[in-house]
């Protein structure tokens, strides 16, 4: 089992990188390659910090959902991390990379919590939570890693929050049911970067169906013993393969059922 040092010393690299913005070694020399309480230790130790210095928990992110973006990363299942109010950067002009280190873009379907889904494991179904969403959204995820050259296996980038960086959502949203509603794994995506399409993926691309991702995510935070709750936002999982932009570049995401989502980034 992995030491409280060695965990308070991996939370201290990692929060170091991010303040001081310069990539730090993985961090699975102190915590292990497969020791998941242990990297998920160190992810509630940074977001805690975050907490106490004034951010606010807004909902979850699950990570590497797409066979694509598990070959990029290089690892073999989903993980999750944490939203946070100082994240969101949906609805401005420009988005500042000013707290970014090696980011990546990518892009998903967002739900929008109208319930608590606070049941017994065998009781979350995905009639369950379908039952809970109160809306689909598009979204924008920059994802980021404070681990250098992105040379991370799992536990490095459960422990780094899941990679996460910011966000960016839509206004317009949808409802699942109803005349009106979406399908999620039905959904197509492509997302340009400067005009020229990047990525391109669809709705079963994510685990098979973006409310599967969340019927997972809702598993695993029933276990940890702080299950998902009404407003929370929840970002689903690429449904494609992320890729790099830069500062001066316009990232436009178009979800079919969705108006487009379009983010340009400053330093």
């Amino acid at each position: 089992m992995t030491s409280p040092d060695a965990v308070r010393a991996a939370v201290d690299r990692l929060a170091t990188a991010q303040r001081e913005r310069v990539p730090c070694p993985p961090v699975r020399d102190l915590i292990g390659t497969d020791d998941l309480p242990a990297a998920y230790a160190v992810q509630q130790g940074l977001v805690q910090a975050r907490v106490a210095g004034g951010a606010r928990v807004v909902g979850r992110k699950i990570g590497a959902t797409s066979k694509a973006v598990q070959d990029q990363l290089g690892v073999d299942q989903p993980d999750f991390g944490y939203l946070l109010d100082d994240m969101d950067v949906s609805g401005r002009d420009r988005v500042s990379m000013r707290t970014l280190v090696q980011p990546r873009v990518e892009a998903e379907v967002a739900f929008r919590l109208a319930a608590d889904v606070d049941l017994p494991e065998d009781e979350i179904t995905l009639e369950a939570v379908r039952e809970r969403v109160e809306v689909a959204l598009p979204a924008l995820e920059v994802v980021d890693s404070r681990i250098a050259a992105w040379d991370i296996g799992f536990t490095d980038t459960v422990a780094d929050n899941a990679s996460s960086g910011l966000f960016v959502v839509g206004t317009e949203g949808r409802p699942l049911d109803g005349p009106d509603g979406l399908e999620p794994r039905e959904v197509d995506m492509a997302l340009a970067v400067g005009g020229e399409v990047r990525s391109s993926g669809n709705g079963a691309a994510c685990l098979g169906d973006p409310l599967e991702a969340l019927r997972w995510l809702a598993v695993q935070c029933a276990r940890f013993g702080d299950p998902l709750r009404a407003g929370h936002l929840v970002l689903s999982g690429a449904l494609g393969p992320f890729v790099p932009f830069a500062a001066g570049d316009r990232v436009e995401a178009s979800i079919s059922g969705f108006a487009p989502l379009v983010a340009t980034f400053e330093e």
